[in-house]
């Protein structure tokens, strides 16, 4: 019965143990991790669902690049090494245990005096030069602390400096995540409505072939007509054959940029579409580039730690103060019949020759910090050429859709006439598939423009180093 009552009772206290350590689980984390479930159950649910915005699939591309993860990781790394230099800065206490035993004359004559068991019968010479074995188990309780040294607390600003570049590196790899995920995204929508441009014509061309049979069995057209209307009827099925498999692989390409090792089919929300043409100024979008880029960041970051690091260099050359204590204890016997002790003190040091080891080390932190600067120099002319290249290419495409509309409108009004006139006998075959084709072509290059001038938005963000699951390219 006592039995069964102590098994009970530690099953009720192991239970009361597990349900205190996961509310103190819960508390600790606070409302960040709560937070982070529910983007992570959204992102599942999302990736569960046959219908995918651009939003949302930003959003699961974030959860799931290994590249933003890899690009996490650095600065989790970067965040321990801060707390490793702060943690240079504490006392550091050491426990120790230890249990000896043996006959050396010194060993033996010492750790009497440490146990305050010596006597004067342990100074005849016999006793001091053959010393019967003799036990000691000592406890030690020691402590360490730089008061005072300058490198220490540079390398912890130093280690700062590095995490936020880390920072900034994961937030660089996050716009190129978004501009993967979104010119993937307007690529679908290409292909989809090329696909519709395709099987369109593949009508008109059906229409044209029954029109051209029409004319040829009742002796209004010659032959070749028809034979012309079949090569053309041939051709579109052939060019919509290329659409689907072209929009086949852009699924594949997109569900690849979402994170995923095999196709899915999504039905995106959007559909290629005219959206604002507003382009920013090109003096803003550089301005904007040189403060906001987070690569510049990174690198500005980078040379105020090599800063830091050559302070770090030059300071190794100053004294250094610390101070240490100690308690020991000495028994005979497992923690009895001995003495213990206390010991407390302060050290001054400074080097006074290395080698020349600090001075190379200071010259090493200085060419760090010049390559560092001439590569910010080259960092931002290079950004400067970006922003241009992504402003030209997104304004070209912005006047051509200006100048393409018109051109769209123009040739289904000419392929409409030319229509009229070959039914009415009044135009030549040729004239009708010239008219075709170029109503096809010119609403090709027309999509191809359209969701080319999205992409080259986004790109010119990215230049400029605004680009993030928030922008107007995006949530639009």
């Amino acid at each position: 019965m006592r039995t069964r009552f102590w098994t009970v009772f530690m099953l009720v206290c192991w239970l009361g143990l597990q349900s205190q350590a996961q509310t103190g689980m819960a508390s600790s984390t606070g409302p960040g991790l709560a937070s982070k479930v529910k983007a992570e159950v959204e992102v599942r649910t999302v990736a569960e669902t046959a219908t995918l915005s651009l939003k949302q699939a930003v959003a699961l591309a974030l959860e799931s690049d290994p590249l933003r993860k890899a690009a996490l990781a650095d600065e989790k790394i970067a965040a321990a090494g801060v707390r490793q230099a702060r943690a240079a800065l504490l006392p550091h206490l050491l426990f120790s245990e230890s249990a000896l035993r043996g006959t050396d004359p010194v060993f033996a004559f010492g750790t009497r005096l440490r146990q305050g068991r010596f006597t004067a019968d342990d100074f005849a010479l016999n006793r001091l030069n053959h010393p019967t074995p003799l036990g000691n188990f000592v406890t030690r309780l020691s402590g360490q602390w730089n008061v005072l040294n300058v490198p220490d607390w540079l390398q912890v600003r130093r280690a700062e400096k590095i995490t936020r570049a880390a920072a900034r590196q994961l937030d660089r790899t996050g716009q190129q995540t978004v501009m993967r995920v979104l010119a993937a995204y307007f690529n679908v929508l290409m292909a989809a409505r090329q696909q519709e441009l395709s099987e369109q014509q593949l009508q008109t061309a059906r229409s044209v072939l029954a029109l051209s049979r029409a004319r040829y069995e009742s002796g209004t057209a010659v032959e070749a007509d028809y034979l012309a209307a079949q090569v053309n009827d041939a051709t579109r099925q052939m060019e919509l054959v290329r659409a689907r498999n072209a929009a086949s692989l852009a699924r594949l390409q997109f569900t690849t940029a979402l994170g995923f090792a095999d196709e899915r089919d999504f039905k995106l929300v959007e559909q290629a579409a005219e959206r604002r043409l507003d382009l920013p100024a090109l003096a803003e979008s550089e301005a904007r580039a040189l403060h906001s880029r987070p690569d510049l960041k990174q690198l500005q970051l980078q040379g105020e730690a090599a800063e830091v690091g050559r302070r770090m260099a030059k300071s190794a050359l100053a004294p250094r103060v610390s101070a240490f204590a100690g308690w020991e204890q000495d028994n005979p016997a497992m923690f009895s019949g001995g003495s213990n002790n206390w010991t407390a003190g302060i050290e001054l040091q400074f080097d006074l020759f290395t080698g020349g080891q600090k001075s190379a080390q200071l010259q090493q932190a200085r060419a760090t910090g010049e390559k560092l600067a001439a590569l910010q120099r080259a960092a931002a002319d290079e950004v400067r050429i970006e922003v241009r290249k992504a402003w030209f290419e997104a304004d070209t495409l912005r006047q051509q859709i200006a100048v393409m509309q018109a051109a769209v409108a123009q040739t289904e009004e000419g392929l409409r006439i030319t229509q009229t006139r070959y039914q009415a006998g009044l135009s030549t075959i040729t004239e009708l598939l010239r008219a075709e084709e170029s109503r096809r072509r010119t609403q090709t290059e027309y999509w191809q423009t359209l969701c080319g001038f999205q992409t080259a938005l986004a790109n010119l963000e990215l230049a400029t180093g605004t680009l993030s699951p928030g922008s107007s390219v995006v949530v639009q």
